[in-house]
C-alpha cells in the first residue's frame, strides 16, 4: 500500500514537473514571437489563440507588447467622445439573455422618445460641451408590436428607421451635435440614407459563434443576432465607405477561440474595405433581472487579454473599452493597448448598463494622465475617417467641419 502511495506521489511529481516545463516552453514561445513582431504587423490567429489563454506569468509580456503596439499607432494620446445617450425606443423584437435595455409594450419603463424629448436632451448636452448624439434603439420593434406601429403612425413615420432618420436630421439641423446611430441590421438603402444625416454609425458584431443561437443560449430568441446577417451589414457599410464602429461582447457563453475568430472577422472586413473606425471590446456584466443573471462575468484578466489580443491583431485600428464596465480598475485597460475610452456622458446614464455609471470626466483625465497619456476629446467620427464625410457637400459636412479642431479632434468649446 505504501509503495502504491509512493508511486502515485512520484507520478504526481513528474506530472507537475512536466506541467512546469510546458508552461516555461509556452512562455518562451510567446515571448520570443512577441519580441520578433515588427511595429504595425498583426499577429497570426495561432499566436492570438495562445495569447488569449496565456498564463498570469505571461500576462505582463502580452500587455507590454500591446501597449507598445498602441504607442506605435497613436503615441501619447487617449481619446473619448463627449456624448448624450438618446434611447430612441427600448421596444425590441430581440430577446437577448443579457439585456436589460429592451422592453415589451406595457412593461414598466417601456418608452419611445418624442421629437421634443430628443431635442431637449440634445440641447442640454450641447450646453455641457457634448459633440455626439448617440442613438440606441431596439431592432425593428414594429414588426412584432402593433403598439409600436401605432406610435409611429401617430408620429407620422412608416418605420422605426424612418423615425430614426428624421431624429438624426433634427439633431443635426437644430444643434451642434453629430448623430451616431446604432440601429441594428441595415439594408444597403438604409446605410445610404442614415449616412446622409450622421458621420458614422455602429453595429456590435458581438460574436461569430452560431452556437449562441441554440435553445437556452444568449441569442436563442434574437433573430437579428445571427452572425452572418450582422457581418453583411458591416460589409455593406464598408462598400459604401461609411466610418463604422463594431466590436465583440465577451462573457456571453462564447469560447476563447470564438473571441479570436470574431476579432479576425472584423479585421478581415477592415482589410477589405478600410472602414472600421473603432473596435469595442465590451465585457458582460450580470444583472438580477436578466435570463443570464447567474452567468459568470469575465474576469479582469480575461478582459485584459481580450483587449491586448485585439490590439495585436489590429495594431493600426482604434481599440476601445468602456471604463464604467471595468471600474474601479479601468485605468489598467490602458496597459492592454486601448487608445480610446468611447462615449462618456456628463448628462445621461448608460442606458444599456444603468447600474454602472460613467466616471466623472475629471477623474477619467487624472487616471489617464497617471498612466502617462493625454486625454483628448474627439468627434463620433475619428480624424482619419473625416475625408469621406467632408468630401460630401451639404449640412452634414458643414456641421462636422464646424466641430473640428486643427488635429481633426473636437474643437474645444466652453460648456455653459
Amino acid at each position: 500500500m505504501i509503495r502504491c502511495i509512493r508511486r502515485s506521489a512520484e507520478a504526481s511529481s513528474v506530472t507537475r514537473i512536466a506541467d512546469k516545463i510546458a508552461a516555461l516552453e509556452h512562455r518562451s514561445c510567446c515571448g520570443t514571437e512577441l519580441a520578433d513582431l515588427r511595429p504595425g504587423t498583426p499577429i497570426s490567429r495561432d499566436l492570438a489563440l495562445q495569447l488569449i489563454d496565456c498564463s498570469d506569468g505571461d500576462l505582463p509580456t502580452l500587455l507590454a507588447a500591446a501597449r507598445a503596439a498602441k504607442e506605435n499607432f497613436k503615441p501619447g494620446v487617449i481619446t473619448y467622445s463627449r456624448k448624450v445617450f438618446l434611447p430612441l425606443t427600448n421596444l425590441c423584437r430581440d430577446y437577448c439573455g443579457y439585456c436589460t435595455f429592451r422592453r415589451d409594450p406595457g412593461e414598466p419603463g417601456a418608452h419611445t422618445m418624442s421629437p421634443e424629448e430628443v431635442l431637449a436632451v440634445a440641447r442640454a448636452g450641447e450646453k455641457l460641451g457634448c459633440t455626439e448624439a448617440l442613438f440606441s434603439l431596439g431592432d425593428k420593434p414594429e414588426l412584432i408590436f402593433p403598439e409600436m406601429r401605432e406610435t409611429l403612425q401617430r408620429l407620422g413615420y412608416k418605420s422605426t428607421l424612418h423615425y430614426l432618420e428624421a431624429m438624426c436630421e433634427l439633431v443635426l439641423r437644430e444643434t451642434s451635435l453629430l448623430p451616431h446611430p446604432n440601429p441594428g441590421l441595415l439594408s444597403a438603402e438604409w446605410i445610404a440614407r442614415l449616412s446622409a444625416v450622421s458621420p458614422s454609425m455602429g453595429l456590435m458584431l458581438e460574436t461569430t459563434s452560431n452556437n449562441l443561437l441554440a435553445s437556452g443560449r444568449a441569442h436563442d430568441n434574437a433573430p437579428d443576432k445571427i452572425p452572418a446577417k450582422r457581418l453583411r451589414t458591416i460589409e455593406e457599410a464598408g462598400k459604401q465607405q461609411v466610418p463604422f464602429t463594431t466590436g465583440l461582447l465577451i462573457g456571453i457563453g462564447e469560447t476563447l477561440e470564438d473571441r479570436v475568430d470574431t476579432l479576425i472577422a472584423i479585421r478581415d472586413l477592415h482589410e477589405s474595405y478600410g472602414h472600421i473606425q473603432e473596435v469595442i471590446v465590451q465585457n458582460f456584466r450580470t444583472k438580477s433581472a436578466i435570463p443570464m443573471a447567474h452567468s459568470p462575468e469575465p474576469s479582469h484578466g480575461e478582459m485584459l487579454r481580450a483587449v491586448a489580443v485585439a490590439r495585436l491583431l489590429m495594431p493600426n485600428v482604434n481599440i476601445q473599452a468602456p471604463p464604467n464596465l471595468s471600474a474601479p480598475y479601468y485605468e489598467e485597460l490602458l496597459d492592454a493597448g486601448i487608445n480610446d475610452w468611447g462615449g462618456i456622458s456628463p448628462l445621461t446614464p448608460d442606458y444599456i448598463n444603468p447600474e454602472k455609471p460613467w466616471p466623472h470626466l475629471e477623474q477619467l483625465r487624472l487616471r489617464t494622465e497617471d498612466k502617462g497619456f493625454q486625454l483628448r476629446q474627439r468627434l463620433p467620427v475619428y480624424p482619419e475617417f473625416l475625408s469621406a464625410v467632408l468630401s460630401r457637400p451639404g449640412l452634414l459636412s458643414r456641421k462636422v467641419q464646424a466641430a473640428l479642431d486643427s488635429d481633426g479632434l473636437a474643437r474645444e468649446m466652453r460648456a455653459a
